[in-house]
C-alpha cells in the first residue's frame, strides 16, 4: 500500500508560491520603445473596458491587487494589463534615474500602444496620482478611474511639511532618504532633482479636469498616505459621480482578504455601469 503523502500548511504555501513565481516569469512581454527603455508588462485579451493596474511607488506589477483583478477580468472574459514603471520590477532603467514625468509617460505608452478602447485604471498609492494624469491627457480612452490609497501630491506635500533646516540640508546633499517598511534598507532613496520636477505635476491645488466615474478606496489606518487626501482628490475632481469608500481597519496596501475583495467588487460595479451606458 502506497504511503498517503501529507504537506505541511506551510509546504503548500512553499508550493503555491513557486507555481504563482513560474507563472508570473513566464507571463511576462515588453514594451519596445526606442528612445526609451522598455516596459515589462502582462496583457489578457477581452472585451471592453478594459481594466489596467497602476503600481505603487517603487512597486510592480505582481502584488495580490494586480493578480487578484487579473484573475476577476480573466472569469469574466474582460482585457487587463499589468505593467511595471520604468526601472522598477522587470521593466529596463534604473530607478534612481526616473522621474514621476517619466513614470507618466509610461502609463500614456500602455494606454496608446497595448489597449484599445475604453480602459478603467485601477491607481495604488502613486499610481492613483499618475491614473488621474492619464484620464486628464486620455479623457476619450479613460472611462472610470479607481483609486487605492490614492497619492496625489504626496511626494511633494511630504517633503514641504519638513523643516525648512532639513529641506535646505536635502537640497545641499542632492539626496533624500525617508523611511519605509516595505524594504531591507528600512528607506528610499530620492534624488532632490525628482522631488522639484514632481512639483511640475502636483493637482491639488487647483480644480482637476476628470469627468469620468471615480471610485477611491483609503483605509484609516493607513499610517503612510492619510485617507484625508482621498477626500481632497474627490473634492478637487470636476466628475460628479464620485465615491470615497474608507475602510475603518484598513492599512496602506489594502492587502487583506476582505479589502481585495472590495476592490474587485467595485471594478466589477463599474464594468456593470459603463456596459449600461454604452
Amino acid at each position: 500500500m502506497m504511503p498517503k503523502l501529507c504537506l505541511s500548511a506551510w509546504q503548500l504555501r512553499s508550493h503555491w508560491c513557486l507555481d504563482r513565481v513560474r507563472r508570473l516569469k513566464s507571463s511576462i512581454s515588453f514594451l519596445t520603445r526606442p528612445d526609451q527603455p522598455n516596459l515589462a508588462y502582462h496583457k489578457l485579451k477581452g472585451r471592453n473596458p478594459g481594466v489596467i493596474f497602476l503600481p505603487g511607488f517603487n512597486s510592480n506589477m505582481n502584488g495580490q491587487k494586480a493578480t487578484a483583478l487579473e484573475d476577476f477580468c480573466n472569469s469574466l472574459g474582460h482585457a487587463f494589463v499589468r505593467f511595471d514603471y520604468t526601472g522598477c520590477g522587470s521593466s529596463d532603467g534604473k530607478f534612481e534615474e526616473c522621474t514621476f514625468g517619466k513614470w507618466r509617460k509610461d502609463v500614456l505608452c500602455i494606454l496608446d500602444e497595448l489597449t484599445d478602447g475604453p480602459q478603467i485604471l485601477v491607481g495604488s498609492s502613486m499610481g492613483g496620482w499618475l491614473m488621474l494624469h492619464a484620464a486628464i491627457a486620455r479623457p476619450d480612452k479613460v472611462a472610470a478611474l479607481v483609486g487605492v490609497a490614492a497619492a496625489a501630491d504626496y511626494l511633494v506635500t511630504t517633503f514641504k511639511k519638513l523643516p525648512i533646516e532639513t529641506q535646505n540640508e536635502i537640497e545641499e546633499k542632492g539626496e533624500w532618504r525617508f523611511p519605509t517598511r516595505y524594504n531591507e534598507e528600512g528607506y528610499y532613496s530620492l534624488k532632490y532633482d525628482v522631488i522639484r520636477e514632481a512639483e511640475n505635476h502636483c493637482l491639488l491645488n487647483s480644480p482637476i479636469p476628470v469627468t469620468c466615474p471615480i471610485r477611491l478606496i483609503h483605509g484609516m489606518k493607513d499610517s503612510d498616505v492619510p485617507w484625508q487626501i482621498s477626500m481632497q482628490v474627490a473634492d478637487r475632481v470636476l466628475s460628479k459621480d464620485v465615491d470615497v469608500i474608507l475602510r475603518k481597519t484598513g492599512q496602506h496596501r489594502m492587502s487583506e482578504k476582505e479589502d481585495i475583495k472590495l476592490l474587485v467588487n467595485t471594478v466589477d460595479d463599474l464594468i456593470d455601469k459603463l456596459a449600461t451606458f454604452s
